[in-house]
């Protein structure tokens, strides 16, 4: 019944849609952004915007980037290697990557290493708490990340230049361009990074052997007027990237990991007053060869490619209502050593809703269905609200119901896939509160997740990994983010901290999950006086539990000072001097895996 009541809403939908009037005008957010829905369907969901001036700071690692910037805890395999964030307690694979709109996960182990996204490629990065598997699919439980690439259909044309030099013989070097007119528009990114990663193990005579890594980032977006109507866009990323995977303090290693990356979307945009649409094609590629040993040519390997197919229909009725219906096809294909051929079929038909009632409320109600080959048919919902009751105060209240799919080595890596894994099902609720002022705001939500037959790798009795359905486990919290910034004379000053408390509990055994710190804190401070700015960031861990023992708590903190030559002119350079765990801490977020001591970087930024 559900089912067809969608489907029916769809048909309604483009009838309609076929005797609407075109004429043009048209909204900015549908011409520049190409994840409107994020911004237009979030009433009750809290959703943090990072500036670039926060991004600039961490201008290489998406890692640093949010350790240092939100509420999600990292777990990195030393420095440069595999990251995997825990949002709000939820696992890797329980968190979406939405790289402009389209949910990029891994379809072989159902994650995003951060470590391979370089942020400065992107011209915004927005942070969704809560489940949207509504508006995002399988595995956006805990939160999803979004990184957008924006164009302008302005007179522009602006260049940025970046090299930069640290400890452990590190470099980057970064492009990037922007260039237009009100007819077109592009802007293309390049940067390079590379690193000998051999830091000291603090207390020991040892480094961090076999970690040398280098990647290669490539952005490149086009879009053009083909009338008043009609826009056109074609978004592209690459990563290669090539790294060995550095050994422990128990013993070294030898292996090596080759991964590329390539994600291509042709978006095609109408504009017809109250009505717009959307059709995007998609194409994701990713790859993988796995060395055991380095220095022989042997390997393991593996990809996956994607086709996808989305239409987005939006109905913006008057100021106060809009309706959008997402229909997706797609088409994913694997082939790999351990795997096989497997192949994943998968639609999926989406309806949402958001009113603003009046000048207080604001609500939306929000459908999805989904048909995926081997008979999962998951049905999600959501339903958020907003409440401005006064000036400077806010509530926003948010519950949902999420999901995941198992992934291709979920189910069929040998040896050790489970072809008998269920999908995961989560529900959650969310309450917020914002404190909004000229000076500084105030967010503070707390929320609860249950998730059932949540997938886990765990050692079996004869020691061989497999991942399971493990029953039910609960993850609730609090999460306080604080934001402040003033002006005396020519001296600006710059505040932000984030604290959580988090539980991820198995209830079957009443323990809290591995890699979860139950308290975790960041704060950042920036000082400028005209050419010149200051800034000192910090970062705490909480203990962490790991199977057979603990990871004991960490602070470090990070100081930087950065100088403007040539300020208002055609062409500017600025030098950054960052010093990285100025405290010289020793710390591991991964059993047997200590971090970085102390190291510098210097980088020059030169734009016109």
């Amino acid at each position: 019944m559900k089912q067809t009541l969608i489907l029916l809403v769809f048909i309604f939908s483009f009838s309609f849609a076929s005797t609407a009037q075109i004429d043009s005008i048209q909204k900015l957010d549908e011409v520049i952004l190409s994840d409107s829905k994020l911004k237009n369907y979030a009433s009750g969901v809290k959703i943090e915007i990072l500036t670039d001036s926060v991004i600039q700071v961490n201008a290489v690692s998406l890692t640093n980037l949010l350790a240092f910037n939100s509420n999600i805890y990292f777990k990195e395999n030393g420095s440069g290697m595999v990251s995997s964030p825990s949002f709000r307690g939820t696992n890797a694979s329980q968190t979406a990557v939405v790289w402009n709109g389209i949910n990029i996960n891994s379809q072989l182990n159902g994650q995003t290493d951060f470590n391979t996204i370089n942020t400065s490629n992107y011209d915004g990065i927005d942070i969704r708490s809560g489940g949207g598997s509504v508006q995002y699919g399988s595995g956006a439980i805990g939160g999803s990340i979004h990184l957008n690439n924006k164009l302008s259909f302005t007179e522009h044309f602006e260049t940025v230049l970046r090299t930069g030099y640290g400890s452990f013989n590190s470099k980057n070097l970064g492009f990037k361009t922007g260039f237009g007119s009100k007819q077109w528009t592009g802007n293309v990114a390049v940067t390079y990074v590379d690193s000998d990663n051999d830091y000291k193990y603090l207390g020991t005579d040892s480094v961090n052997e076999n970690g040398e890594f280098n990647n290669l980032n490539l952005n490149a977006n086009l879009g053009f007027y083909l009338s008043d109507k009609d826009i056109i866009k074609l978004y592209h990323q690459s990563y290669f990237g090539d790294r060995n995977l550095s050994g422990t303090i128990a013993g070294p290693s030898r292996s090596k990991y080759e991964d590329e990356n390539f994600r291509t979307m042709l978006e095609w945009s109408r504009i017809s007053g109250k009505f717009s649409s959307k059709i995007k094609t998609v194409h994701l590629h990713e790859m993988f060869k796995y060395f055991e040993n380095k220095d022989k040519d042997n390997f393991s390997l593996g990809s996956v490619n994607t086709f996808l197919v989305n239409h987005n229909f939006n109905v913006r009725f008057n100021d106060k209502l809009q309706f959008k219906t997402i229909l997706e096809y797609s088409n994913t294909k694997g082939k790999g050593d351990s795997f096989l051929e497997p192949v994943r079929n998968a639609f999926s038909a989406t309806t949402l809703l958001n009113h603003k009632l009046n000048t207080i409320i604001s609500y939306g109600v929000n459908l999805r269905q989904d048909f995926i080959t081997g008979g999962e048919r998951p049905f999600v919902f959501s339903v958020d609200a907003g409440f401005d009751l006064f000036e400077h105060y806010k509530i926003q209240i948010n519950g949902s119901k999420n999901y995941r799919i198992p992934t291709f080595n979920d189910l069929y890596w040998q040896p050790g896939g489970n072809i008998d894994l269920v999908s995961e099902s989560s529900y959650q609720i969310d309450f917020g509160q914002q404190f909004n002022y000229d000076a500084f705001n105030i967010k503070l939500n707390g929320y609860y997740i249950n998730t059932k037959d949540m997938i886990q790798w765990l050692p079996n009795s004869t020691g061989l990994w497999s991942p399971i359905n493990i029953g039910e486990v609960a993850n609730y919290g609090a999460e306080l983010e604080v934001k402040s910034h003033y002006n005396i004379g020519n001296h600006y000053f710059k505040f932000s901290g984030h604290y959580s408390y988090t539980v991820s509990e198995n209830l079957e055994t009443n323990k809290q999950l591995i890699y979860v710190p139950f308290h975790k804190g960041n704060l950042n401070m920036a000082y400028n006086l005209k050419r010149l700015s200051l800034f000192y960031q910090h970062i705490f861990n909480g203990e962490v539990f790991i199977i057979g023992n603990t990871l004991s708590n960490y602070d470090f903190g990070n100081i930087g000072v950065s100088y403007l030559f040539n300020q208002n002119r055609e062409i500017n350079f600025k030098v950054d001097f960052k010093l990285n765990n100025v405290y010289n801490t020793y710390y591991e977020n991964v059993a047997l895996r200590p971090m970085p001591n102390r190291n510098f970087q210097i980088q020059t930024t030169i734009k016109f």
